[in-house]
């Protein structure tokens, strides 16, 4: 396919946004196999089948690299109390939060979980996104664990998107191995994690580091064992205090450590030493009220890459609008309107290790987006406007 006559955000480096005003795209199969501008398409490709985009504009398409889309229930009576006060630690150690969520998921049949998660991965879709990572987290026992993980490879089944899986089995202590955090851990979590690896359906290991959930050195016996499976790691780490999460994912060169609102100079460091992506999740931040910024300037300065994702969830992030997440980033965090369309491209692939995609260069998977809008920094500057006019997967429409 020839895709002609349009306005091309190629994202070649993180210095600029490449554009070309009258630009080409040519695709073979499901990757881009040239491109650049109209008066220069190779011979090879001028008899190509042709798509006119009339000047639209084209980016990489969208990925989001941290969500939770698969769970049961909802959390908005939690949200109205936290509204009359409560913190997200208080409603937590009163047994909601993530495990109020572990009971509505525990309850649901397989079935279930994937039709509510495929209105919210249709959300997704509809903004442009081609690619999820999904997290498991909401079972804490085994049976679940594994159901939701064979859900987010279902979801991959029923909709044209990528979906890569994190297994989060140290996302929080169940209830029946309350105040017995290691023993979770050794009986429960790892186990698990082995299970779930020897069926196929672990593309990362994740954990929760924080002071309601694992400390380092519960999570670095995790780590442990992906690394022994030859699994990467994520972490989410420095969300509501600064425990060391940050520099445990350093340490074991974690795809990304996310979240990251109280990380340090030396933290972001650390992180640039280790090619470790920082992934920014404005939606919890906004939800929760927070005021704790993560430290983007020092991620700037250490050359840490930011990738940018829903966090969609239940309790701290009911969000499913990537464009608004651009737009949060921005307003909240004084990201640049290029760094958010990094964030959700480039640098959301590299959270996730994928190297064929979030650019738009020769040998790339051909997922596009394009839109209806004149230049890409719209994408971030319009609240509640959704401008996609087609997205591309695959090379196909």
């Amino acid at each position: 396919m020839l895709f002609t006559n349009a306005h091309i955000v190629t994202l070649q480096n993180n210095d600029s946004y490449g554009l070309i005003a009258e630009g080409a795209i040519a695709t073979d199969g499901a990757q881009i196999a040239w491109f650049g501008a109209v008066a220069d398409i190779p011979d090879a490709y001028r008899d190509a089948p042709k798509k006119d985009l009339e000047g639209r504009l084209v980016t990489p398409a969208l990925i989001d690299c941290h969500t939770h889309v698969v769970f049961g229930g909802n959390r908005a009576t939690e949200f109205e109390l936290r509204l009359n006060g409560a913190t997200y630690e208080d409603v937590a150690r009163a047994g909601g939060g993530i495990i109020s969520t572990v009971s509505a998921t525990r309850a649901a049949a397989q079935n279930v979980l994937l039709a509510d998660a495929l209105t919210r991965v249709d959300a997704l879709i509809a903004e442009g996104v081609t690619c999820i990572e999904v997290k498991s987290g909401y079972g804490l026992d085994q049976e679940t664990e594994l159901k939701m993980l064979r859900v987010a490879r279902e979801i991959a089944k029923a909709r044209t998107i990528n979906v890569r899986t994190s297994f989060l089995g140290a996302h929080a202590v169940p209830p029946e191995y309350a105040s017995r955090p290691d023993a979770y851990i050794d009986d429960v979590c790892i186990p698990t994690l082995r299970a779930a690896h020897a069926e196929g359906l672990v593309d990362a290991v994740d954990g929760f580091c924080e002071g309601i959930a694992f400390d380092t050195a519960q999570i670095a016996r995790v780590f442990d064992v992906a690394q022994e499976l030859g699994l990467p790691v994520k972490l989410h780490a420095e969300q509501l205090s600064n425990i060391g999460g940050t520099r445990l994912a350093a340490k074991y060169g974690a795809l990304s450590a996310d979240h990251v609102e109280y990380a340090t100079d030396a933290d972001a460091a650390a992180l640039a030493a280790s090619g470790t992506v920082a992934t920014v999740l404005p939606g919890a931040f906004y939800t929760l009220r927070e005021t704790q910024m993560p430290p983007i300037q020092s991620f700037r300065n250490h050359g840490v890459p930011m990738a940018l994702a829903t966090d969609c969830n239940p309790g701290s992030s009911p969000l499913t609008s990537p464009l608004l997440t651009m737009n949060m980033a921005c307003t909240l965090f004084r990201m640049t309107p290029l760094e958010a369309l990094l964030g959700m491209t480039a640098h959301a692939a590299q959270a996730l290790g994928l190297e064929d995609r979030g650019r738009i260069i020769a040998g790339a998977r051909a997922d596009l987006c394009v839109w209806d809008a004149a230049h890409p920094a719209e994408l971030a500057y319009r609240i509640g406007f959704n401008p996609l006019h087609a997205r591309i997967f695959g090379g196909s429409l």
